[in-house]
């Protein structure tokens, strides 16, 4: 098989990621649930991964919160920050991890920028917005659909310029692109572990620049004495039992991520992406590129999206058709009625899978 749905997620798992987990099934108990040998090996393991993505996010640990996902990470960063009534800014091509929670709040958005590729609109865009007095910002740091690579750094420039607060996707940019709690000054910075972190679904990191409100309530293994959540990090937002499996599954990618190097990743998967826009521009179909983007690419085909992507995965190449969880964003680029057909590749991305995608999609 090809496997051109990064996106969704890293597929198939690095034997090392593989390893981790299992090892953690056989060795780990639960964290901070005791001081025995195996509830120890698991405080070890959450701790590894822990002070591992501090490092690599420009962070501290304690400000390292692990989530089941980009999805709940970003639920804790929205009901945080904002309240019924408030006015938020937001890119024109969130996902509806961002869209759906302030919507159910009774949260104003207010949409800047909304044009592919182009920074110079999507800073006018957002400065216009900011001036006109905001309670916060929420933006993708990379299109999930269309692989946009958006001007963090100087879209957090303008919410200080402006002191507003302001939460970042990272779900598509975290294991390609460079992320740093320090250096942009975000409330918070929500990822995913599963896709370029090449971490077990069911993973996830919150960095937080603010202190949180906590989502659920419930037992920590620490301040058992109060009926209250302890009001320090990363007790405050880690309810439960934890995902300690997936936890060293994380560690074990992030270190992967890390020993290939971010610049390497990024160059392969744009190389291949690169290649796929050429050829699907000599079939004539609508493709949508530019320059900044990262190794997702979509397209319009002749026919229904989603038989398209039946027809190829029948052929052995996994790509995704519709609307990919991100209405606003093909309302912005005008494909809300059709879809897409979305490749993203990974960080084993090779030319190689590019023509054999081609050479099929020939053929279908």
């Amino acid at each position: 098989m090809i496997y051109l749905d990064n996106g969704a997620t890293s597929f198939p798992k690095p034997l090392s990621v593989r390893r981790a987990v299992q090892n953690a099934m056989a060795r780990c108990g639960n964290s901070g649930r005791g001081g025995h040998g195996p509830a120890m090996e698991a405080a070890r393991t959450v701790y590894q991964c822990r002070a591992a993505a501090a490092d690599f996010f420009d962070c501290a640990p304690e400000q390292v919160v692990f989530t089941s996902g980009c999805t709940h990470g970003l639920n804790i960063a929205l009901r945080s920050l904002f309240r019924k009534g408030d006015r938020v800014a937001i890119s024109g091509f969130e996902h509806n991890a961002v869209t759906r929670p302030l919507y159910a709040m009774g949260v104003e958005t207010v949409i800047a920028g909304r044009s592919l590729f182009d920074w110079d609109n999507t800073l006018e865009q957002f400065e216009k917005v900011l001036k006109t007095g905001v309670s916060g910002a929420v933006f993708t740091h990379c299109s999930n659909v269309f692989g946009y690579i958006l001007p963090v750094e100087e879209i957090a420039v303008l919410c200080k310029k402006y002191r507003v607060p302001f939460v970042v996707d990272c779900a598509q940019s975290a294991g390609c692109l460079p992320v740093s709690l320090e250096k942009w000054g975000a409330s918070f910075v929500a990822m995913s572990g599963h896709k370029g972190l090449l971490g077990p679904m069911g993973t996830g990191l919150l960095l937080c620049g603010d202190t949180p409100l906590p989502l659920m309530q419930g037992g920590t293994g620490s301040r058992s004495e109060s009926v209250e959540m302890p009001s320090f990090l990363p007790d405050l937002s880690e309810v439960g039992t934890m995902n300690v499996s997936g936890i060293a599954g994380l560690g074990a990618g992030l270190s992967l991520v890390k020993k290939t190097g971010l610049s390497h990743i990024l160059h392969r998967e744009q190389t291949a992406a690169k290649r796929c826009v050429t050829g699907l521009k000599q079939f004539g179909y609508r493709v949508f590129y530019g320059a900044h983007q990262n190794g997702t690419v979509s397209f319009v085909p002749p026919i229904d999206c989603e038989e398209l992507a039946e027809r190829l995965g029948s052929r052995g190449i996994a790509v995704r058709g519709g609307l990919h969880c991100a209405p606003l964003a093909h309302e912005s680029a005008g494909t809300l009625e059709t879809g897409t057909v979305r490749l993203s590749f990974g960080h084993e991305a090779t030319l190689e899978q590019a023509e054999k995608f081609l050479r099929e999609l020939s053929r279908v």
